[in-house]
């Protein structure tokens, strides 16, 4: 059996047509979300892995001066400014005549806020794909309703109850209810896929913010220039770019 769509929206009345056109519009929206949100996790990602490579050797040497000039180096993404406000915490906390744990505290404080605010940076639009899959079938649903009182308003109208009368309002009907499934299940497979991929990458940034502070709290001492505030690297700030995502 062939169901031609066309011939099928041309035939809905009016509530039926807007419950179809909104979860087309979930659909596409559910689409753009999800585009958006592999694009921005594909870049993050490569540009996290070329960050690491950059300062692994600084920072297992513990030249911390160092490990921020290289941040300057590489694109901005979200773990580089995620370590770049700890380290520059730490070291401005030293600065204020803050111990080595004094200033890891405050540290892991400013790194605790900041990862927060990029959670809800990379879970923007999330929220969409999440209310679509739970409500995508109820709206169907209504359609499917909205149809079937057509078809007795059909019936009621040429006073036969035949399958001829009312065929065509309960199979459209029943097409909104497809529909609806439809946008509902693949948004919710997207959700979890992506709510993952994300879980999975706040994880790695909040080991690295970790493992950061934990080599700062445990040295022994600062290289000569973080402990003059005159030093280049901590009383210049970087821009408003390199400091964002």
């Amino acid at each position: 059996m062939e169901i031609n769509l066309l011939e099928l929206w041309q035939t809905m009345n009016l509530p039926v047509r807007s419950v179809v056109t909104l979860l087309t519009i979930q659909a596409v929206a559910c689409v753009a979300v999800a585009v958006d949100r592999l694009v921005l996790l594909t870049i993050s990602a490569a540009r996290a892995r070329q960050f690491a490579a950059a300062v692994q050797g600084s920072m297992e040497a513990g030249n911390y001066e160092q490990m921020l000039a290289d941040m300057a180096l590489v694109k901005p993404n979200h773990l580089t400014s995620y370590l770049d406000l700890g380290l520059r915490t730490f070291f401005v906390r030293r600065q204020a005549g803050d111990n080595p744990e004094r200033a890891a505290d405050m540290a892991r404080r400013a790194l605790g806020r900041k990862g927060d605010a990029i959670s809800r940076d990379m879970n923007r639009g999330m929220n969409w794909l999440a209310s679509t899959g739970s409500t995508a079938p109820f709206i169907g649903l209504l359609g499917t309703v909205l149809g079937i009182l057509n078809a007795f308003k059909m019936m009621a109208t040429s006073g036969s109850g035949g399958i001829g009368t009312i065929g065509n309002s309960i199979g459209e009907a029943l097409v909104v209810t497809g529909y609806g499934l439809s946008v509902a299940i693949p948004s919710v497979l997207l959700f979890n896929w992506l709510a993952a991929r994300i879980a999975s990458y706040e994880a790695g940034m909040v080991n690295a913010g970790q493992e950061l502070v934990d080599r700062l709290e445990t040295s022994v001492g600062q290289p000569s220039r973080s402990q003059n505030p005159q030093s280049r690297p901590f009383t210049r700030p970087t821009s408003s770019a390199a400091a964002a995502r």
